[in-house]
């Protein structure tokens, strides 16, 4: 097996993620398997009970492991099925170590961080970076790892030992380390700074790595004597210092890297020059260059509640970019806090509760989110209930879909306390109940997680036919409330359909209201399965009903062509 560690300097939010995606993309284009690891130093055991606006997004997978949401652009980046453990955490090898202690497997000794977690960080890279995820057989070419964090964090030392070892027992010419850093500008100057690049390489050195490549971030292209410098002082050939600047859009990345010939300096750092293959990159660049090039777009509104972190829905925003690609149009998305379209924030903050539905009626469409806890619930409800009223196409998902079906109760059934017992433990209506084999005690890895199958009650629905008139379709979930089953025959006698069903028959997955342009909700997750030429199903009929395109583009399918 062959590594490619990715480890990132001076500051986070580098983009690491991307830079290690991209990597396996020009590999990948080589001829060659890749798989990804996402190495997190927090003590957290996954990230399913962190708050989107401290980590990002969630990333559910197929096997239901909670991940970073790196994984999320290693999946949509190489077209991979990864599992929970392609991410390891500090807080998955604290606990599998201590499971051993108390099982008595060290035999007496006394357990600490070298050799102990270190070994135990070894064991799981090697033993995961062996498992295929691409659906061959047999194991991949190139394993890329991303450590998480900045080299020097406290919480990271024992994985940079743990890899210095790795790369001291795998050898030379299986070990490739890319460090990532940042190369600033200061304003007064205009002189690009590598002070703090060579700081970081001597924090790295000093715990016994030695970058090979050096991937420099910056906000214009790196000028020759900057890379004369760092080539200097970081020890690092110039032609191995790679710059990544800004570009339009995170698809150019790859291309930027082929650019450079970095695959060239992987290649010969790992001794694969002699079976690897010329980059073979024209559908990537056909991707990066027709999304430069989109000149119309579609207005979309995004209600949700954590709409000051834009990464809190990553894969939501990813799959509406594939979407739209599909279409010939650039997404221009409008966030919306849920809250300020609420009655009481019409006293409390005038101004944002006139701009939000000022926002909402202008959007060609409007899509809300998953999310938990009730802040901003009444005004995902006015979103729905808008939208519905209106004949504007709208997509919910998650919660999302029970927002509709709370609507849908209180409006058209005139349940006035209609609510989720998520939200009102006392409603005298609970359209949307919790599972019965839910947790009420433990948060981690409670919820109904992972790919589970939707059958189709009937092809003849939307929501079939923009999955090829599928009979099922395996998604995503991550819920831990669903619509309660007795309202069932009483919504659909009012005109709410529930079109998808779960295999048991009682647990709804897809609602749709006919006779409207496009109101569907749906219970799974589409975005975490969406890919850039491989759109989300209910994602590209949000965007084709907006435009008035859904009824050609199903007539034309349904023909065949």
């Amino acid at each position: 097996m062959k590594y490619v560690l990715v480890t990132g300097g001076v500051v986070s939010g580098l983009g690491k993620g991307v830079t290690a995606s991209s990597i396996g993309v020009v590999l990948k284009a080589c001829g060659l398997r890749v798989t990804s690891i996402k190495i997190d130093p927090y003590l957290n055991t996954d990230a399913g009970t962190m708050s989107p606006f401290e980590h990002g997004e969630v990333f559910v997978l197929d096997d239901g492991g909670e991940v970073d949401l790196d994984l999320g652009n290693y999946e949509r980046f190489l077209d991979v099925t990864l599992t929970k453990e392609n991410n390891i955490t500090t807080g998955k090898i604290y606990q599998s170590v201590l499971d051993k202690e108390r099982k008595g497997d060290f035999l007496g000794k006394t357990v600490q961080v070298v050799p102990h977690i270190t070994d135990a960080i070894k064991e799981r890279i090697e033993s995961v970076a062996h498992v295929p995820v691409d659906g061959k057989e047999g194991p991949a070419d190139v394993c890329v790892i991303e450590l998480g964090g900045t080299v020097g964090d406290i919480e990271s030392m024992p994985f940079i030992e743990a890899l210095r070892q790795l790369f001291f027992s795998v050898g030379h010419d299986n070990f490739c380390l890319i460090h990532v850093s940042l190369i600033p500008v200061l304003g007064v100057v205009g002189e690009q700074k590598t002070k703090p690049t060579q700081h970081s390489v001597r924090e790295l050195r000093a715990l016994g790595l030695t970058p090979h490549l050096l991937a420099c971030r910056s906000a214009q292209p790196l000028l020759d004597n900057t890379k004369q410098k760092l080539s200097q002082f970081c020890h690092v050939p110039a032609a191995n210092i790679l710059n990544i600047h800004d570009v339009p859009n995170i698809w150019h990345i790859p291309l930027l890297l082929r650019n450079q010939n970095a695959h060239h300096s992987i290649l010969k750092q790992l001794d694969l020059l002699s079976i690897a293959t010329p980059p073979d990159l024209e559908a990537w660049t056909r991707m990066a260059e027709t999304f430069d090039n989109l000149t119309d777009s579609v207005r979309i509104a995004m209600v949700g509640k954590y709409v000051g972190l834009t990464d809190s829905y990553l894969s939501v925003v990813k799959a509406l970019l594939h979407a739209c690609i599909a279409c010939s149009l650039k997404p221009s998305i409008d966030w919306i806090a849920a809250s300020d379209l609420e009655d009481d924030s019409a006293e409390s903050a005038p101004e944002a509760h006139a701009a939000a539905w000022k926002t909402l009626r202008n959007a060609e469409c409007v899509l809300v989110p998953g999310g938990f806890g009730d802040r901003g619930v009444s005004g995902m409800i006015l979103a729905a209930k808008y939208a519905r009223e209106n004949n504007v196409p709208y997509l919910g998902i998650c919660l999302g879909m029970q927002i509709s079906v709370i609507e849908y109760a209180r409006s058209v059934l005139g349940f006035e306390r209609a609510n989720s017992a998520e939200f009102d433990k006392e409603t005298p209506n609970p359209v949307v109940i919790f599972m019965p084999e839910g947790s009420r005690t433990h948060m981690g890895s409670t919820m109904r997680l992972g790919s589970r199958r939707t059958l189709f009650q009937t092809t003849d629905c939307v929501t079939s036919k923009l999955y090829c008139n599928a009979q099922y379709v395996d998604e995503r979930h991550r819920h831990r409330y669903e619509v309660n089953p007795d309202i069932i025959e009483v919504l659909e006698e009012a005109g709410l359909k529930f079109v998808g069903k779960d295999e048991t028959g009682k647990r709804m997955e897809v609602l749709e209201l006919p006779g409207h342009p496009f109101y569907v909700g749906v219970q799974f997750h589409p975005e975490f399965k969406s890919r850039p030429g491989k759109p989300s199903a209910p994602f590209l009929g949000l965007i084709l009903s907006a435009k008035g395109q859904l009824e050609a583009y199903l007539n034309r399918h349904q023909n065949g062509s």
